[in-house]
Parts: C-alpha cells; structure tokens; sequence
C-alpha cells in the first residue's frame, strides 16, 4: 500500500462518465482502459445522474452566483485585513 490517493480531477471524471454512460464500453473495458476502480466509475456515475436535474433546472447558475458572491466579500475581507495590518505595523512603529 502506498498510502497515497491518487486525485482525479473533475475534467477526468466526467470524461469517465461520459464514456460509462455512453455504453460503448463496458465497465470491465472501461477499468482495463482507464484504470479506475469500478467502484469510483459507478459511484461518479451516480452523482452525475443525479445531479442532471440541477443542469435544467436552473440550480447550478444560482450556485454560481452565490459562489461568486461569496468570492467577492472574502476579496473585500482581506482588503480590510491587510489595511488593518498595515495601520497597526504603522502604529507600532516597524
């Protein structure tokens, strides 16, 4: 065991998915081909399933918005975290 995960990014998995889904290939094939796991290949094709729905139903571009929402008020936290730092370097005299 070599105690590391290997990580597969999100690119890579919906190809997986894609290519599942697709049929051309069996999940053996698919295995031998890729050399993922069956367990990862189905539970990645299940979260895609049932995730599709939000595609349609608007859901993925709320959470876009709300994630750049949220983007943009760390963006401001840190501006007053670094002019604070700053007054207080001042202050102190460094």
């Amino acid at each position: 065991m070599t105690g590391s995960r290997k990580r597969y990014s999100a690119e890579y998995k919906a190809k997986v998915v894609l290519e599942a889904i697709r049929g051309d290939l069996t999940v053996s094939q698919l295995i031998a081909k890729l050399g993922v796991r069956q367990t990862l290949i189905n539970a990645w094709k299940k979260r895609a399933v049932e995730g599709m729905a939000g595609v349609f139903s608007g859901k993925a571009e709320g959470a876009e918005a709300s994630h750049q929402g949220e983007v943009e008020k760390l963006h401001a936290m840190i501006g007053q975290l670094v002019v604070e730092r700053d007054f207080l370097r001042k202050a102190s005299g460094r």
